[in-house]
């Protein structure tokens, strides 16, 4: 029983340490969210968002943090000149709470999350870093986020691990109540 635990054990930190690629760039779980981020030509919206927002310190940090992570492409959903705005340092604050609406506390793996969500009955709430509300649920088997104003945003690569968490790649920004 033991050596089975063992094996079981074994298979999943192997798991764990893949590395998935990412906006042409390997993503290593010995790294954590933003030496990673910096290399993916997909999340160069994000990474320049998240040092507007001086957010480096913080999810380069111990964590652990469970980050949905939108691409340009999602960025670029937004109404012409939102991103733009939210740069500004005059809205460092709001573009912190945009930020770190995509964040949750602990490390979700894709697994784990879908246990949720069908322990909920379809769906499940998660409480973001800035204090406001995602509902996950699954749409055939990709899970999808609802934000308060019911946009929805679907995981379109998941369980990339870092060091001190782990991304989910989304394709829609997400916004919390503003």
């Amino acid at each position: 029983m033991e050596m089975k635990k063992d094996k079981k054990m074994m298979k999943k930190e192997k798991m764990m340490m893949k590395t998935k690629m990412v906006g042409g760039a390997e993503m290593y779980p010995n790294k954590n969210i933003i030496e990673n981020a910096v290399n993916s030509k997909d999340h160069t919206t994000l990474v320049a968002a998240v040092k507007a927002a001086e957010l480096v310190e913080t999810l380069q940090g111990e964590g652990p943090f469970t980050v949905f992570a939108p691409t340009n492409e999602a960025f670029e959903k937004l109404p012409k000149g939102t991103v733009e705005t939210l740069l500004k340092p005059e809205n460092k604050a709001k573009l912190q709470s945009v930020l770190t609406y995509h964040v949750v506390a602990g490390k979700v793996s894709a697994m784990e999350l879908i246990k949720m969500i069908k322990d909920g009955k379809g769906k499940t709430e998660l409480t973001t870093v800035n204090g406001g509300t995602l509902t996950a649920m699954l749409k055939g088997k990709k899970v999808q986020l609802k934000d308060v104003a019911g946009t929805i945003s679907t995981v379109t690569i998941a369980d990339v691990n870092q060091s001190n968490g782990v991304i989910h790649v989304v394709d829609t920004v997400v916004l919390p109540g503003m």
